[in-house]
């Protein structure tokens, strides 16, 4: 099949590349956002996506809004029979979801109907699943609403971040859209319509959704330092400055500490939750590189009984 592939950041040039790589399809066209400033210089750089496929020597379409009219009638001169959709970061207009024959196709990073949205793998780790997985289904003007063509299952680990989680179900996913073009084009595979029961949403996390609150039982806490990992970032407060938390750990045989009050040993820095501590591994001070707690702790001095976001 003839493809427009529409993708913005990292985690969509994983399935860029497995159709390029398939063999069967054609990738005629990327559609990705507009260059956005980055850096100290805030130049423009283009997006993963974008410069993925100026590698590959693929047209690379960036209109501000997909429903504007130049964009539209390149769309329609493609006339691709398919467009694949990886976190492309905009909504698709009824003009855009008819010029392809078989419209286009949306992999989602979780097991709709759950956790429809824009963060699904950090609501999953934030709410403690087990499984969770990618979905491939037809878009709609609904939110993540679609028939779904196929699925997969990924486990949550212990100790994951939504970044690792991420980068895992980028990879499996790839394949999965890639089959899923393959089965659309040969007839094989049909949309079923998601079931009305289940449905979850995932809006966007904000950064007041990650500001750790301490009152919380500990496995809140790391769930929540987890799921905000590495964005938007988990964080607290300590002597009126914003402390970002990277990486924590559960510690039950520790009870003895009060919400929010640290302990701080020679290699080590506790702080109390709503059940027991967890200890502070990573963390990054204001303005500063991440770093070992223990060191931040012998920085900033005397942190023993003081507290967390006061």
């Amino acid at each position: 099949m003839k493809l427009v592939f529409a993708g913005t950041p990292e985690v969509a040039v994983p399935a860029l590349d497995a159709l390029i790589a398939s063999g069967r399809h054609e990738v005629a066209a990327v559609v990705t956002r507009p260059d956005a400033p980055a850096g100290r210089g805030r130049r423009l750089v283009a997006s993963p996506v974008g410069e993925r496929a100026a590698e590959a020597g693929i047209e690379v379409l960036k209109p501000v809004k997909p429903r504007d009219p130049a964009f539209l009638e390149r769309l329609k001169e493609i006339a691709p029979d398919c467009c694949p959709v990886v976190a492309y970061g905009a909504l698709l207009p009824r003009v855009a979801l008819d010029v392809p024959a078989h419209g286009w196709v949306n992999l989602h990073f979780s097991l709709l109907p759950a956790w429809r949205g824009a963060a699904p793998v950090q609501h999953s780790v934030m709410a403690g699943d087990e499984i969770t997985g990618a979905s491939t289904f037809l878009i709609e003007e609904g939110l993540d609403s679609g028939p779904v063509y196929g699925t997969l299952t990924e486990t949550i680990r212990p100790t994951d971040t939504s970044g690792d989680l991420l980068t895992r179900l980028a990879f499996a996913g790839a394949g999965l859209l890639a089959a899923t073009m393959d089965g659309i084009e040969d007839g094989t595979l049909k949309a079923v319509p998601q079931p009305a029961e289940g449905v979850s949403m995932a809006p966007k996390i904000t950064v007041e959704d990650a500001h750790v609150d301490w009152s919380a039982p500990a496995l809140r806490v790391d769930r929540v330092v987890r799921g905000c990992t590495p964005a938007p970032g988990a964080w607290t407060t300590f002597r009126g400055e914003r402390l970002k938390l990277i990486q924590v750990a559960a510690v039950p045989d520790r009870d003895d500490l009060a919400p929010g009050i640290l302990s701080v040993g020679k290699n080590n820095v506790y702080v109390g939750t709503g059940s027991y501590a967890v200890e502070l591994l990573w963390v990054q001070a204001q303005g500063k590189k991440p770093m070992r707690a223990a060191d931040w702790a012998r920085g900033v001095r005397d942190a023993d009984g003081e507290s967390l976001g006061a």
